[in-house]
């Protein structure tokens, strides 16, 4: 008999920590899952963002984040429901920005992620945000370069995964010596110390690098418009309504004036003319 209370009392603890464990599992997951779970509090957003390019996304070393896609990011989080403080940024190179979004390291890219085909084959995009022009930046003293074409011939830089290095070099300058390296901070080292001649990309980036307080004289835009580059935000595919979400707080942004106040922010400072916000033409 006393065996069989004790088997009893053994049996209803059983049963009771089952219970209490399935009544939390709701909990657990909308924590895993950032709050995506309808009503549960959201603890935190990851965003991949550029580290390395000043105006765009910048760390800086105090551990702070700056710059125009930094702002873009913070405002559609906190349209999603994030603040502020509930953002967590990871790098998001060229290279691996698709795989972080299809990994789920990531809820979204926000980094001068340029919205084409073969990207919207792996991920999809809300957006575009911005339209930005493929330029050159060159030395300062440098006046051999005015044109793609003079190009050929010379060592050109551009960052691994990038569309711009290969725009140059199958369409416009096919003798080029292109460099391909790991972070456009190491296009212009070599830009400044003459080991390159010029480094492609993005006009807005290349602005960004030349209105930094050390690189003020040393570098300059050489004012082309090579290619039309529609900056997108990347989100897992098929995810159509965090997509509607970012699409309907970007629009919010260029209407209540935080776009153009970031554009004026970010970019005033070295003199570079943005376009006009474009129309949103994704999950349209």
């Amino acid at each position: 008999m006393k065996i069989s209370k004790a088997v009893a009392a053994s049996a209803a603890a059983i049963a009771l920590a089952l219970t209490a464990t399935a009544c939390g599992g709701g909990s657990d997951k909308a924590a895993s899952d950032g709050g995506a779970s309808g009503g549960a509090k959201k603890d935190k957003i990851v965003i991949g963002i550029k580290f390395d390019q000043p105006g765009l996304g910048l760390k800086t070393p105090d551990g702070k984040f700056t710059g125009f896609d930094v702002d873009v990011a913070t405002y559609v989080a906190k349209e999603l429901g994030y603040q502020p403080d509930q953002i967590e940024f990871k790098q998001a190179v060229s290279a691996e920005r698709e795989n972080l979004i299809k990994n789920g390291d990531v809820k979204l890219v926000v980094a001068s992620y340029t919205i084409n085909d073969k990207r919207k084959a792996a991920v999809d995009f809300a957006g575009p945000y911005f339209l930005a022009h493929q330029d050159l930046l060159v030395r300062a003293n440098d006046n051999s370069i005015t044109k793609a074409e003079d190009l050929n011939k010379k060592k050109l830089c551009s960052v691994t995964g990038s569309t711009s290095a290969q725009n140059v070099k199958t369409k416009l300058a096919p003798e080029a010596d292109l460099q391909q390296l790991g972070g456009y901070s190491e296009c212009l080292t070599g830009l400044e110390n003459g080991s390159v001649d010029a480094l492609t990309t993005d006009n807005s980036i290349l602005a960004g690098y030349a209105a930094q307080e050390k690189n003020k004289g040393k570098f300059k835009l050489v004012g082309l418009k090579l290619s039309d580059e529609p900056y997108g935000i990347g989100l897992k595919k098929g995810d159509k309504e965090l997509q509607t979400k970012v699409n309907a707080a970007i629009k919010k942004m260029v209407e209540d004036g935080s776009w153009q106040k970031a554009v004026d922010a970010n970019f005033g400072p070295a003199g570079y003319k943005a376009e006009p916000a474009p129309q949103i033409t994704e999950g349209s």
